[in-house]
C-alpha cells in the first residue's frame, strides 16, 4: 500500500502514510530510553479462521457511547473514499475497519495476532484445485446504510470497478484484478459491458483467474473488492460520501481536513466477526501539526482522555510513553522506505549505487526529529524483515561518501546533477533536505531541489509534467498489502505500474515475476527472494532506506487500544470509550 503526500516527500522517509513524523529537534537527546527499543520484526503470515461467525468476541472492559477524535499529523488525508481507489494505509485503515465491508477481513486475536476472517462472504473462499476459480457465497442479512439489502450483483460491480484504471488511478486492481482476474483482454470496467470471468447464481460469486491466483482471500479483504452500488455511484461524486455497510456511516467528509463516522443502525454484529460499534463517533482530522499533537496527549485533560494520535513526535516520546502508559503503542509493519533514481536517465548502475552510498542516513533521520537504529531503521533489500523467503544479501544503507566519488570517477559521470523535489511545508522537512543535498554533494554530485507540497505520487505518475520531466531522482514508500512478496515487488518494479517510480523495465524481470505466479505454493516465497536479490545487485533501479517501528498513542479513556500488523496502523474496530 502506498504512502500519501508528506510520506512521499524526498525529504521525509517516513513509510506509513499513518505514520508521517517529520517533528522534532535534533538538539534532543531523541527520545531517552527508546534507544534502548528493539527492531521487532513483522510476521510472515497470518492464521486463517475460515469458520468465524459473528458477533465479534467482546472486547474486555468494553463499553458503549462517547466521541472518539483521531487526530493525523503531517498526513493530508484521502483525495476521495471511493472503494475502488483505496490504495493507502490511512484510508484503508479507516474505511475497512469502520465502513466498508468485502469479501475478507481480518481481525485481532486473543493472543494480540491478525488473523484472516470472512467478511461479507460466509468463510474464506473456496478455489479449485489450481487456485485459478475462487467461489464465494454471500451472507444474508447484510444491509446497506439504507436499508436496502447488499447483492452478489453489487459485490460482482464492485470488483468489475476496480479495472477501469483510467478513472481509479490511484486504485490496486491495476495490479490484483487486472492481472489477475480473467475479464477478456483490454477490459477496463462496467463501461465494456458485464465481466465474463465473474459470474453469479444466488448468493454464489465465482471468479475465474488469468493465472493461479492462491492469495484471492487475502485480496478480498480489501474495500475495492467489495459492493457497490449498481445506480448513484459514479465517480468522483460516490467518493465524497460511499455508502457504509459497517459498523459506521460518513457524516461529513472534508478533503484535507477531516472524517466524521456516525454509527450505522443497519449493521447488524451477528453478520460481522470481527468489528464492534462501542463509540457513537469517530473524527479523524488530517495533515495535524505533530508537536500540537503531542502536547494534545501530554495535556491530560478531558478532551485529551478521548483523543488517539496515529503518530508520535520522536522529541517527545519518552514523555509519551510515560504519560501514556499501556496507550503506548510500538508496533512494527511491512514496510519499506525507497530512493527512487529514474532508470531511462542514470543508466549506469555505478551511479545509481553511488547515489545509495552518498545518502546520510544517520544525520538525514536526525534532522527530521527521528531516532536511527531505532524508529528508523536502514534497509537493505526490497522485501522487509520477516517476510517469508527473504534473502540476506549486500549491505544496509550506509554514508560512504569517498566511495560513491570512486564510483562516479569510474563511470566517468563527475558532478553528475541530481534533481529533485522536496517538501517544504514544515522546517523538519525542509531541514532534512537540505541534509541529503550535503551528502550528495560531499559525494561529488551537484544537486537541484525543487519545492513541492502537493501529492507526489500524481507529479510522479503524470509524465507529461514539465516538473517531472526534470527529475531524476524520486521515491516511494510501500507496505506489503498482505504477508506476500507478490505484494511488494511487482508493484515497484513491473513495467508500467504507477508506483514504479524508477520507470523500471526489464522483459526478464517482468517475465519471472509472471512465472513465480504459476510456481507451486511451498516454492513462491523463495522464487520471490532470489527475485528480489537479482533485481539488486543486476540492475539496481530502487534503493532501499529504511524500515520503521511505528508509534500510536491514546488518552487514558481510550479502551481497546492496540495495533493492526495487518494494515501496519491503529486498530480501530477494538476502540471503545471507557465510561
Amino acid at each position: 500500500m502506498k504512502r500519501t503526500k508528506s510520506l512521499a516527500a524526498v525529504a521525509c522517509v517516513a513509510l506509513v502514510s499513518t505514520l508521517a513524523a517529520c517533528g522534532g529537534s535534533s538538539d534532543d537527546d531523541s527520545g531517552g530510553n527508546t534507544n534502548t527499543r528493539e527492531f521487532q520484526e513483522a510476521g510472515s503470515g497470518f492464521e486463517k479462521v475460515a469458520d468465524a461467525q459473528g458477533p465479534a468476541p467482546e472486547v474486555k472492559g468494553a463499553t458503549t457511547g462517547g466521541d472518539i477524535t483521531v487526530l493525523i499529523p503531517s498526513d493530508p488525508g484521502p483525495e476521495d473514499l471511493d472503494p475502488a481507489n483505496g490504495w493507502s494505509v490511512l484510508g484503508n485503515s479507516i474505511q475497512q475497519a469502520l465502513s466498508q465491508r468485502s469479501l475478507t477481513q481480518y481481525r485481532r486475536n486473543a493472543d494480540g495476532e491478525m488473523e484472516l476472517v470472512p467478511d461479507l462472504a460466509t468463510d474464506l473462499g473456496t478455489p479449485n484445485e489450481d487456485f485459478t476459480e475462487w467461489t464465494f457465497t454471500l451472507k444474508d442479512g447484510v444491509k446497506w446504510e439504507t436499508g436496502a439489502p447488499v447483492t452478489a450483483e453489487e459485490i460482482k460491480y464492485g470488483i468489475e470497478r476496480t479495472f477501469d484504471t483510467e478513472t481509479f488511478t490511484s486504485g490496486p486492481g491495476q495490479v490484483y484484478s487486472v492481472e489477475n482476474i480473467d475479464c477478456g483482454e483490454g477490459y477496463a470496467g462496467p463501461q465494456d459491458g458485464d465481466c465474463p470471468g465473474i459470474t453469479v447464481s444466488g448468493q454464489d460469486i465465482t471468479i475465474k483467474m488469468k493465472v493461479p491466483f492462491p492469495d484471492m482471500d487475502f485480496w478480498g479483504a480489501f474495500m475495492a473488492i467489495g459492493p457497490v452500488p449498481l445506480e448513484n455511484s459514479e465517480f468522483p461524486a460516490y467518493g465524497r460520501k460511499p455508502l457504509s455497510t459497517g459498523p459506521y456511516k460518513i457524516q461529513e467528509f472534508r478533503v484535507n481536513e477531516s472524517l466524521t463516522l456516525v454509527k450505522n443502525p443497519e449493521w447488524d454484529p451477528a453478520t460481522d466477526p470481527a468489528r464492534h460499534q462501542y463509540a457513537d463517533t469517530f473524527t479523524f482530522k488530517f495533515d495535524q501539526d505533530q508537536e500540537k499533537a503531542d502536547q494534545i496527549l501530554l495535556s491530560d485533560n478531558a478532551s485529551s482522555a478521548t483523543t488517539i494520535s496515529n503518530n508520535l513526535g520522536a522529541t517527545n516520546v519518552a514523555a509519551l510513553e510515560q504519560a501514556l502508559g499501556d496507550n503506548f503503542v510500538q508496533q512494527t509493519g511491512q514496510c519499506v522506505s525507497y530512493k527512487n533514481p529514474d532508470y531511462t536517465k542514470i543508466t549506469d548502475i555505478n551511479i545509481r549505487k553511488a547515489i545509495a552510498l552518498a545518502y546520510d542516513f544517520d544525520n538525514i533521520m536526525l534532522a527530521q526529529g527521528e531516532v536511527p537504529s531505532v524508529t528508523r531503521i536502514p534497509a537493505s533489500t526490497i522485501m522487509p524483515p520477516g517476510m517469508s523467503g527473504r534473502n540476506e544479501y549486500g549491505d544496509t544503507i550506509s554514508y560512504q561518501p569517498d566511495k560513491a566519488r570512486e564510483l562516479l570517477k569510474e563511470a566517468g559521470a563527475e558532478g553528475y546533477k541530481l534533481t529533485m523535489i522536496y517538501d517544504d511545508s514544515a522546517a523538519e522537512l525542509k531541514a532534512a533536505a537540505e541534509q541529503e543535498k550535503k551528502g550528495y554533494e560531499a559525494a561529488g554530485f551537484t544537486v537541484e531541489m525543487i519545492p513541492f507540497q502537493e501529492d507526489y505520487y500524481a507529479l510522479y505518475d503524470d509524465q507529461d509534467s514539465p516538473i517531472n520531466k526534470k527529475l531524476n531522482l524520486r521515491n516511494s514508500n510501500w507496505c506489503s498489502d498482505w504477508p506476500s512478496a507478490s505484494t511488494m515487488i511487482p508493484p515497484l518494479v513491473l513495467t508500467g505500474q504507477p508506483y514504479n517510480t524508477s520507470y523500471f523495465s526489464e522483459e526478464s524481470v517482468d517475465d519471472r515475476i509472471k512465472e513465480i505466479a504459476t510456481l507451486p505454493i511451498e516454492e513462491q516465497p523463495a522464487a520471490w527472494g532470489e527475485l528480489d536479490e537479482t533485481i539488486a545487485t543486476e540492475y539496481f533501479p530502487l534503493i532501499p532506506l529504511a524500515y520503521r517501528n511505528d508509534l500510536f498513542g491514546a488518552g487514558a479513556k481510550i479502551g481497546g487500544f492496540s495495533g493492526d500488523a495487518a494494515m501496519s496502523a491503529i486498530n480501530y474496530k477494538d476502540l471503545f470509550v471507557i465510561q
